[in-house]
């Protein structure tokens, strides 16, 4: 893996820790920035780095590092919001994968990979939700309790980061081709 592509899957891991810090508090799953970067990792670095980008974030917030909206560490996966994190690097690889597959250009189309990613990780986040309520915390939710608070709650916040950075990939795919086509004519 060429140095730049690193330096990339660093960068958006280091986004998403940023929008880990940015948080309005939600009772079981803070409403973060988080997902923004998660979309932007998958449309702009495709699924491979996409994802390493993502699993890089998670593997050095269980190293110890502060990177998660409610700390770090290796007990954090005992956290009813680490699914959320799983998720994240599931999410990440579909939708680079939906983005590549597809070529999606228009916002409309970007919006349909984010809505994936969204969707994964929702999947990811509220099953591991209701299990560490149920098992780990010891506070059990019901499966409504669980979809309330660990969806209903925060997906309209992130339908809007959805669309936000659907226009935005929109707006940058093709500046992003142009600088690629010009770098590869000099190479």
């Amino acid at each position: 893996m060429k140095t730049k592509s690193l330096l990339l899957a660093a960068l958006f891991a280091a986004l998403t820790a940023i929008g880990g810090f940015i948080k309005i508090p939600v009772p079981y799953v803070p409403f973060t920035l988080q997902i923004a970067a998660v979309y932007l990792a998958g449309c702009l670095l495709g699924p491979k780095l996409g994802m390493l980008s993502q699993l890089v974030y998670v593997l050095v917030g269980l190293a110890g590092a502060p990177v998660f909206a409610e700390g770090g560490g290796p007990s954090y996966v005992l956290q009813p919001t680490f699914g959320y994190l799983i998720g994240f690097v599931a999410g990440a690889y579909v939708n680079g994968w939906l983005m590549q597959i597809f070529q999606f250009r228009k916002a409309a189309t970007v919006f349909l990979a984010n809505l994936s990613t969204l969707f994964v990780v929702y999947l990811f986040g509220c099953a591991w939700l209701y299990i560490a309520m149920k098992w780990i915390v010891e506070k059990p939710l019901t499966v409504g309790q669980t979809l309330w608070f660990g969806f209903l709650l925060p997906v309209p916040g992130d339908l809007l980061l959805c669309a936000a950075c659907s226009v935005l990939v929109a707006r940058m795919l093709p500046r992003i081709h142009s600088v690629i086509r010009k770098q590869e004519v000099v190479s």
